[in-house]
């Protein structure tokens, strides 16, 4: 049985903030500002996952060309996102598909990448889905403008009344805070449980043994990290898809 202090301990351990941190402040604002704030580790986790991404792809580029279980399973998620597409907008679209997958994709392995030995979530970053959130902002409102026109797309913000204004764009702000803010919740809490566990059982041979016999660690992993990322990236992904679609509906032919 662990004692408080252990747990303490493995608590004490888990320190999210010991990375070295570039501030862009004084340059830009001429002060500090947390949001102009950039993690060293979370860019090196992010450009490992890049790279981790790209191997994935020469690999699958190379396994496709043959009748392979790789090859199956490539071409059965290839074709559940052009489904989702097509469903979502009503009809498919290749710029679109190749957003909405490279959403799911990128944020995937990035939740995922804890299975890597020293690598963790660039998720479990508010900066990362805050980012992530914006780029998905900015693509919905470059097909809404090209859409509906930049006149339309401005008078939208004064329906159905002119006072509605304030509230419209709180609303616009508010999908971007809803996006990041779930993403990076949901991460973080999940990375902060698995450190928890795993810190608690760092100096027990007898509690590693227990869990890697019981299963409790396989559990917390496949729950926490496997199932919860592509959760999450999945999530992500289609409420991005269905943002997009709210702005595009009137959108009939296909690109």
């Amino acid at each position: 049985m662990w004692s408080c202090a252990k747990e303490c301990d493995a608590m004490d351990s888990i320190d999210f903030s010991t990375a070295q941190q570039w501030s862009l402040g004084p340059y830009i604002l001429g002060y500090e500002h947390p949001l102009l704030i950039i993690s060293q580790e979370t860019v090196e986790q992010t450009w490992a996952v890049l790279g981790i991404a790209l191997i994935i792809m020469l690999i699958l580029r190379i396994l496709v060309t043959k009748s392979t279980i790789a090859r199956f399973i490539v071409f059965a998620g290839i074709t559940f996102l052009v489904n989702l597409v097509k469903q979502s907008l009503g009809y498919f679209s290749f710029p679109h598909f190749c957003f909405i997958a490279t959403l799911f994709c990128f944020i995937a392995l990035c939740n995922i990448a804890p299975l890597v030995p020293g690598l963790e979530e660039p998720t479990r970053d508010i900066n990362t889905t805050l980012a992530l959130s914006i780029i998905a902002f900015a693509y919905r409102t470059f097909y809404a403008i090209r859409t509906h026109g930049i006149k339309d797309f401005i008078t939208d913000f004064f329906k159905p009344f002119f006072i509605m204004l304030p509230l419209n764009i709180i609303g616009e702000l508010a999908s971007i805070i809803s996006l990041s803010f779930r993403l990076f919740g949901n991460i973080f809490g999940g990375s902060l449980i698995t450190k928890l566990y795993f810190g608690t059982l760092q100096g027990s041979i007898i509690a590693q043994c227990i869990g890697l016999l019981c299963g409790i660690n396989f559990l917390i992993t496949g729950f926490f990290i496997i199932f919860e990322g592509l959760l999450q990236a999945f999530v992500f992904s289609m409420l991005a898809l269905t943002y997009l679609a709210l702005e595009t509906q009137e959108e009939g032919a296909e690109e």
